[in-house]
């Protein structure tokens, strides 16, 4: 049983103590540390976790093998530096940082002080997207040349303009580190580093910071392309499409993966009719965190790699710079 000290317990740091304690033989929350110690008391109470204000308590806590970082993302660089400097392995929300240089350190820093570091991208861990990348590795839906991509939600505009979630400096270009995130990791993954990125940022339906519809249109050292929307103005909406030389993949998500209730995926494969099918809801975050387990005790490795990581964020930095400029933006 891998112990691990929750950092942060806003909304997804709530999601993911919810979906460990008492669901997971591999990993369980033992401690928590939050600046508002009062406004998370009982909730820490109900799930029987140490709570405190200070970051350092629970690096120094012997009892506790890992760290989860559920904090503003500006702050991710400095806290995996103590983390890892401290011995702790390292799981983190999205994103890993905001430039290519801040997640080449953090990498380091884990690599060097022999930590592993863990990301929260769920979405590789959904059953459909799991078979789809699958299948793109051994060669089944031929080579991969194009992906189209829509992850949106609306939960934000509900939010106290003061909250960091709304903050440029934490959440640039509209719904990129809230959700967009996750697809350009998909698109990593399947396409390789991209090259190049062009970018529309704009506020249509709110007056949000950062803006509110985004889209970018990628392509890739490798060749292919890839078209992400990541908006914070429309209802939620999930769609992650891949199209190869031999088939393609169309997954759709029924729900937003704070509450799961499954996905249809179609599909068409050459040479065959398309297909539609259903699969049942699942917990990917709990699956990521018992993924994260196990590679803490050296049973598996963990699936996202270093170079992975990078690689994303390297994305990120680019479409963030192409928000503002408008231009073509290379991936550096």
């Amino acid at each position: 049983m891998i112990n691990l000290a929750m950092v942060g317990l806003g909304w997804w740091g709530r999601k993911m103590t919810d979906v460990v304690q008492g669901h997971s033989d591999g990993v369980r929350i033992v401690r928590a540390v939050e600046p508002n110690v009062a406004a998370a008391a009982d909730f820490a109470g109900r799930h029987g976790i140490v709570l405190g204000a200070d970051l350092g308590e629970a690096l120094a806590d012997p009892a506790v093998d890992a760290v989860v970082l559920a904090t503003p993302h500006a702050l991710h660089e400095e806290q995996i530096a103590r983390a890892a400097t401290a011995g702790k392995h390292v799981f983190c929300e999205k994103p890993l940082a905001l430039t290519r240089a801040g997640a080449e350190a953090a990498v380091a820093r884990c690599r060097e002080a022999g930590v592993v570091l863990g990301m929260g991208h769920e979405r590789r861990f959904e059953p459909p997207m799991a078979d789809l990348l699958k299948r793109a590795a051994d060669g089944s839906l031929g080579r991969i040349v194009q992906i189209e991509a829509n992850f949106s939600h609306d939960k934000f505009l509900s939010l106290d303009p003061s909250n960091w979630r709304l903050d440029p400096a934490h959440a640039p270009a509209g719904g990129m580190t809230a959700t967009g995130i996750h697809l350009t990791d998909l698109s990593v993954a399947l396409m390789g580093p991209a090259r190049e990125v062009v970018v529309s940022c704009e506020n249509l339906a709110s007056g949000l910071p950062s803006g509110d519809t985004m889209s970018a249109y990628v392509r890739f050292h490798g060749g292919g392309t890839a078209y992400i929307s990541a908006s914070l103005g429309y209802p939620f909406v999930s769609r992650f499409a891949v199209y190869g030389t031999a088939g393609w993949i169309d997954i759709r998500d029924k729900a937003h993966v704070e509450a799961p209730d499954g996905w249809v995926v179609t599909s068409g494969l050459k040479g065959e009719p398309i297909r539609v099918e259903e699969v049942g809801p699942a917990e990917p975050v709990l699956w990521n965190l018992e993924a994260f387990g196990r590679a803490v005790e050296g049973k598996a490795p963990y699936p996202i790699t270093g170079e992975q990581l990078v690689d994303n964020i390297a994305l990120l930095e680019a479409i963030v710079a192409a928000s503002r400029s408008r231009a073509i933006e290379p991936v550096r």
